[in-house]
C-alpha cells in the first residue's frame, strides 16, 4: 500500500439530517470520528474528493481537523436508496501498527483456458474480509484466472493474497466456476386432446325448483 491519503475536514456544528441535507446541496459530506476512547467529533468534508478516493478503493487516510492530522479506517458509508449517492462517512481512528479488519474488492483476471471449450466464467464472491496491519491494506485484491479449465472451481483457500494479509472467511467458499451454462428445456406442452376439466353449469330453472302453492 502507498502512503496514506490526505483529507482535508472541518468541525460540523450543525447537526440532524435537515442540515446534512443543505450541508450536501454545497458539496460537503456529512460525516463523523470515533474510536481511541475519544470523543465521537462531527465533520464535514469535500465530498466529490472523498467519492474519488472511494472509487479507487482507499480504506486509510491520514485526516486532518483543527490543525491536527491523525490516522483513521473508513468504516462505514451511507448511501441513498438507490446506492449512488454517498450521503455520510464513518472514520475510526487506528494506530498504524495495529491489524484491522476490513473489506476489499476482490477481482479476477484474465481469461480461463477452459471458455474455450465452453465453459463460462462465473465470479460468486466480489470481496473479501481481510485482516491486515493498516499500513498494509490492499486498494483490491487480484486473482489471476488464466489457468481454470472448464469445470473448474476456484476457492478462497487458493486465492494469492498478498503478504500480511489474511482473509477470515471459509476457505472452502467458492469464488468463481468455469463452467457450461445450459439452456432451461421449455415447458412441457399440455397433451393433445387431453380431456379438459369438467365444468358444471345449471340453468336458473334446473338450480330454482318452483315453489309449490299453499292454499
Amino acid at each position: 500500500m502507498s502512503s496514506l491519503i490526505a483529507l482535508e475536514a472541518t468541525r460540523r456544528e450543525e447537526l440532524g439530517s435537515r442540515a446534512n441535507f443543505r450541508l450536501r446541496k454545497t458539496g460537503q459530506l456529512p460525516g463523523v470520528i470515533y474510536g481511541h476512547k475519544e470523543a465521537v467529533v462531527p465533520i464535514k468534508l469535500d465530498r466529490k474528493t472523498f467519492v474519488t478516493h472511494l472509487s479507487r478503493g482507499a480504506h486509510v487516510f491520514t485526516l486532518s481537523i483543527d490543525g491536527k492530522s491523525e490516522p483513521v479506517l473508513l468504516k462505514d458509508v451511507q448511501f441513498d436508496h438507490l446506492g449512488s449517492e454517498v450521503l455520510h462517512v464513518d472514520f475510526a481512528r487506528v494506530d498504524l501498527n495495529e491489524r484491522v479488519t476490513v473489506t476489499i474488492a476482490l477481482q479476477l483476471k484474465g481469461e480461463p483456458k477452459g471458455e474455450k471449450e465452453g465453459g463460462v466464467l462465473q465470479q460468486i464472491i466480489n470481496e473479501l474480509e481481510i485482516e491486515a496491519l493498516v499500513t498494509e491494506i490492499p486498494d483490491v485484491i487480484t486473482h489471476d484466472v488464466s489457468d481454470m479449465e472448464k469445470d473448474a472451481v476456484l476457492h478462497i483457500r487458493e486465492l494469492k493474497l498478498p503478504p500480511g494479509v489474511k482473509c477470515l472467511q471459509d476457505g472452502d467458499l467458492i469464488v468463481a466456476t468455469c463452467r457450461e451454462v445450459l439452456e432451461e428445456a421449455p415447458a412441457a406442452v399440455a397433451e393433445e386432446g387431453a380431456a379438459e376439466p369438467e365444468v358444471i353449469t345449471k340453468g336458473k330453472a334446473e338450480e330454482e325448483a318452483p315453489a309449490t302453492e299453499q292454499k
